[in-house]
């Protein structure tokens, strides 16, 4: 950025947003300088944290007047690096703009800003209601993100991710001009605007207002644990489950390295001696819900359960969730860094994926933990590493890809929840044809002409709108030679 458009910048920031709210010294900023995915660190030039609506849409607009990057980014918990800040850009942080501004319990509607938290909308609308999507870092990611990635969580099974839950939106274009997306109507006329934007991981704007649907608390709860000997005898019992018409609100699964290290973090007392724990939560009306649950725990002895544990109550049922929402904060206990992936796969096709991901594993000297989504073939696998150690990260990077790879050659894709970001990026052209990739590209520049929205993510190769067309297919590891592992 030259000098006189970063003073103009600056100075501009500093009136629209009071100057405590615009950093500038490199401590400040260091604090934004990746998401969740460490791996990645960029500087921002400078990052301005509005209050509300009407000062995005001016920060915004002064972008646009004075043709400067930006990247939005709200409690930075992603996993895909789709916050990275670009260093010749500004950070549009929007953690201060977490006002709830309407609960509408009769249409069962809130109204929140892109700062709230998930878990913040559940307790808003508690006790008759609550807000299914549930990543496991629901504590602190802010809706704004989860809107911008589609994210989903354990019970999304069953209930869907958040783009089922999304009726309207506010949007500040990249241009500063503020558009309405939907409403608090289910479905809205026209083309569907609305859910191009919920999953486009920041490229096509900035929500500022954000409606949501919620749904009620169901009548009853009932949650089991089964451990197995492996993995392997576990996902047939997930698809013999699902096969049998049984719709849990929740059916998770994690290896023994990932109960060994969520055990050392929730104290839940699972044995460690078990190769897979599978956490199946059926919820619905009292009256089939008793039925449904002994189906389940049948097919579980079936398929080789070696010991089912039903949850007492409550805070039982809480504490199995805690072993599973540990899991990724707890592979820090067992590895100095890991990489954390989110691959998707058929649900028939997970036995074969994991047993890939074991291979590649040996092969590459590293332990992988696997925690998942059962139910949808959603794989979360941590690749452990010590960054420490010479070669180890770039090994970890090479397994981690490879793994992306075995997804989308077992028909899977590359992100459940988590989004491309800047990690996945460069393996867009190995899912998408030239002419998706293009189609991805002619819907950006509609909503972006400038190209100044969240630059550099999720598309394989920067490109401008307007540019002509250009191979998308160099992938960065068939530069480096690797070509003959996939």
């Amino acid at each position: 950025m030259e000098n006189e458009t970063y003073r103009e910048l600056l100075s501009r920031l500093r009136r629209i947003c009071g100057e405590e709210h615009v950093l500038v010294h490199r401590d400040d900023l260091f604090t934004y300088a990746s998401d969740g995915l460490l791996q990645y660190h960029v500087m921002p030039a400078l990052a301005v944290l509005p209050s509300g609506a009407e000062e995005v849409r001016e920060v915004v607009g002064t972008c646009h007047e004075l043709h400067v990057p930006w990247v939005a980014r709200g409690s930075g918990s992603g996993l895909s690096g789709g916050a990275l800040p670009i260093e010749d850009g500004l950070l549009i942080v929007l953690s201060r703009m977490r006002r709830i501004l309407e609960v509408d319990l009769d249409s069962q509607r809130v109204v929140v800003e892109p700062g709230v938290t998930n878990l913040a909308i559940s307790h808003a609308v508690a006790p008759d209601f609550f807000y299914p999507p549930d990543p496991s870092s629901q504590i602190v990611c802010s809706i704004g993100g989860n809107v911008s990635e589609n994210s989903g969580g354990a019970h999304c099974f069953k209930y869907g991710f958040t783009t089922n839950y999304v009726t309207g939106l506010e949007v500040v274009l990249p241009d500063g001009e503020v558009v309405q997306l939907g409403g608090k109507a289910v479905v809205s006329p026209g083309y569907d605007l609305l859910g191009a934007f919920v999953g486009s991981e920041g490229t096509l704007g900035i929500a500022t207002r954000i409606t949501l649907r919620i749904v009620p608390v169901p009548e009853a709860i009932r949650c089991l644990v089964a451990f197995f000997d492996g993995v392997r005898p576990a996902g047939e019992a997930v698809s013999a489950i699902v096969s049998a018409g049984t719709v849990p609100g929740a059916i998770e699964m994690m290896d023994s390295l990932a109960i060994h290290a969520s055990e050392q973090m929730a104290h839940a007392g699972w044995p460690q001696d078990a190769g897979a724990a599978l956490v199946v939560e059926l919820d619905g009306p009292e009256s089939e819900l008793e039925a449904h649950f002994d189906e389940v725990a049948k097919l579980c002895r079936e398929h080789g359960a070696t010991e089912l544990r039903v949850a007492r109550d409550k805070a039982e049922r809480e504490l199995f969730w805690k072993m599973r929402k540990s899991a990724f904060p707890a592979a820090g206990r067992i590895s100095p860094h890991y990489f954390v992936q989110d691959g998707v796969v058929p649900r028939t096709k997970l036995p074969e994926v994991l047993g890939r991901i074991e291979s590649l594993a040996d092969e590459y000297g590293l332990k992988v933990a696997n925690v998942f989504h059962a139910g949808d073939g959603n794989l979360h696998p941590l690749v452990c590493y010590d960054g420490h150690t010479e070669g180890q990260a770039k090994r970890a990077e090479e397994l981690s890809g490879l793994i992306l790879e075995a997804c989308i050659d077992a028909g899977g894709s590359l992100t459940g929840e988590h989004g491309i970001g800047v990690d996945k990026k460069r393996y867009m052209p190995r899912m998408f044809e030239e002419a998706d990739l293009a189609a991805f590209q002619k819907l950006r520049c509609a909503f972006d002409p400038g190209g100044l929205a969240n630059p550099g993510k999720v598309m394989p190769t920067p490109r401008l709108c307007g540019e002509v067309p250009g191979p998308y297919r160099v992938h960065p590891l068939e530069a480096a030679g690797l070509a003959e592992r996939f």
